[in-house]
């Protein structure tokens, strides 16, 4: 069944889902890295795909996915010869196993993931259904995978198991997943996506190889956008510069007014040393309204990454502009090694700040000017 319109943990919101993407783009050396072992003929039965959030993990493990149960194995010496060695993970759209598994059907296919919140089944598929899911990925998601292992081995063929994302096991289903790679089933390729590889088990490291992807550069960004069908308009080369070579964090940019935010910040802050107090009011209310937690995540995330330029500012001088006027702020501010620093050490104040006003729930307006007066304390300095 398609759930191209529903709610799910391993989707980000206004993009389509991995699975729905039909190219990988930007990560060329994973691919043919996968690709080497695979015409090796050793290909190894656990792969962790690494590499900061919004990079591609998962489009990269769904393309493995769809190569590995769409390409017939290799076959030497048959009728017409050697079997030819693929170069390209691409797999055409009209395939039938790029069909089943677009429409979330092809038995050779196991995804593991966060469910429904809940403690019954009924209540967990419902909670699912509605968006709502777990917090993390539980050991019955893994006995599940068991199970899958078992039946579908009779019927031949790959198999492939995605965990997206393995970061997210509680501990008795990083265990349970543990076994399995120890005991490999055979025929099946288990493909783990992990934002954070340093907290999984050190023994499932171990017994992965890893794929690490990096950071998209800006034409690869604006290619990926456009491939989601995206437009970014105006903000393309802003997007580019802040979203750090991600282009999921890009979307979520686009989906909450990212640019136009961080253009308030920089205003605000060149301002300084004359606060201008009602724009920095207008902001702090906005981060204030009722469901805007989103929003002040995003203001706080994107204030301290403002601090952090300023900070590399002063060393290095004024990084490419992300908003017009970015550059003579820093240049103004951070002029120097010594008031970089103090900018380092202002954004490190204000980050265990705002981790303690989230923490006993501080009102978010006096949170956002408590941010404020901090920066014109700085600035002042």
């Amino acid at each position: 069944m398609s759930d191209a319109n529903a709610p799910l943990p391993d989707r980000i919101e206004g993009a389509p889902h991995p699975r729905e993407t039909p190219r990988l783009i930007g990560q060329g050396a994973a691919e043919q890295a996968f690709l080497e072992a695979y015409n090796s003929g050793r290909l190894h039965h656990g792969w962790l795909i690494t590499g900061p959030r919004g990079v591609g993990k998962a489009t990269l493990a769904w393309s493995i996915a769809r190569f590995l149960l769409a390409t017939p194995e290799a076959e030497a010496g048959g009728l017409f010869g050697d079997t030819p060695m693929p170069d390209s993970l691409d797999v055409p759209p009209d395939h039938p196993v790029a069909r089943r598994l677009l429409a979330g059907s092809d038995p050779g296919l196991y995804l593991v993931r966060r469910w429904g919140a809940g403690t019954t089944d009924r209540d967990r598929e419902k909670a699912f259904e509605e968006g709502r899911f777990s917090q993390d990925i539980r050991v019955s998601e893994i006995r599940g995978l068991s199970s899958f292992i078992h039946l579908s081995s009779a019927e031949g063929g790959r198999r492939v198991v995605i965990v997206d994302a393995a970061d997210e096991m509680n501990t008795q289903a990083a265990n349970a997943l543990l076994k399995m790679l120890e005991e490999p089933p055979a025929r099946t390729v288990l493909l783990l996506v992990s934002h954070q590889p340093s907290g999984l088990l050190p023994t499932i490291r171990s017994r992965c190889r890893e794929l690490r992807l990096a950071p998209l550069s800006p034409p690869d960004i604006a290619q990926a956008l456009a491939q989601a069908g995206i437009d970014p308009g105006d903000d393309a080369a802003a997007l580019a510069e802040l979203s750090a070579g991600s282009v999921g964090e890009a979307v979520r940019l686009i989906n909450l007014g990212g640019v136009k935010m961080y253009r308030e910040i920089v205003g605000i802050v060149g301002s300084v040393p004359r606060l201008d107090r009602p724009r920095a009011l207008k902001l702090a209310e906005a981060a204030a309204t009722r469901g805007a937690e989103g929003k002040l995540d995003l203001l706080l995330g994107l204030t301290d990454l403002f601090l952090a330029r300023m900070a590399r500012g002063g060393a290095l001088g004024p990084p490419p502009e992300a908003v017009p006027g970015e550059a003579e702020v820093i240049a103004r501010l951070a002029p120097d090694a010594r008031r970089g620093r103090a900018w380092a050490d202002c954004a490190q104040a204000i980050g265990a700040r705002a981790r303690h006003g989230r923490a006993v729930n501080l009102d978010p307006a006096a949170l956002v000017l408590d941010t404020v007066f901090k920066i014109q304390q700085t600035a002042a300095g």
